[in-house]
């Protein structure tokens, strides 16, 4: 049996930001009692794995407010209005990392919290890079740090990486990368 879909039977907004905004949705499945639901809504993001000649990976060490603390994590950033996510990605690499890359390849996506957050986010590999930096945006100070794919594993399981979006996205590349682009390269 499928779950049910409630009826939405009003949508309250309380926050219009310049990234995100939040609504309250009062809800009810069939003869159920009413509930609301808070919901931030994004416009979507992008992360992604920037992967050297080398075969190592690119990613950054930033402080992050809301955790109150410096993670190391791979380059996101938000999709701005009407921007595709493959332009996101390529300018949120060169302003991150500094690099441009010549080859970007979807390896797919996720919602990052869909309990609470419309946000979906898109993951990309990146590779053959060049140095082509852009300016930062405004209150982020990065170090990018080069680490072999191997050691992705132990610097999850160790709490080195403890965003998330970076998690889903290192996986998800380090699968695809190994088994179907530097696959295809040796072919």
């Amino acid at each position: 049996m499928r779950p049910k879909r409630p009826t939405i039977l009003s949508v309250e907004r309380k926050y219009e930001g310049d990234r995100i905004s939040l609504r309250v949705e009062t809800a009810k499945f069939d003869d159920g009692p009413k509930f609301d639901r808070e919901i931030v809504e994004h416009p979507g993001s992008v992360v992604l794995v920037p992967i050297t000649d080398a075969g190592t990976v690119l990613l950054i060490r930033q402080f992050r407010q809301a955790a109150g603390k410096v993670l190391l994590e791979a380059s996101a950033g938000t999709i701005e209005p009407g921007e595709a996510p493959e332009v996101t990605a390529l300018r949120e690499l060169r302003e991150e990392v500094g690099q441009r890359a010549r080859k970007l390849f979807l390896v797919g996506g996720s919602w990052v919290a869909p309990g609470y957050s419309t946000e979906y986010s898109y993951m990309f590999i990146a590779s053959e890079l060049e140095v082509a930096p852009l300016p930062s945006d405004d209150g982020e100070d990065i170090s990018v740090e080069e680490i072999e794919f191997d050691d992705l594993h132990r610097l999850i399981a160790e709490g080195e990486i403890e965003d998330q979006m970076s998690i889903a996205a290192l996986l998800s590349a380090q699968h695809v990368y190994t088994k179907h682009i530097k696959g295809s390269e040796n072919e």
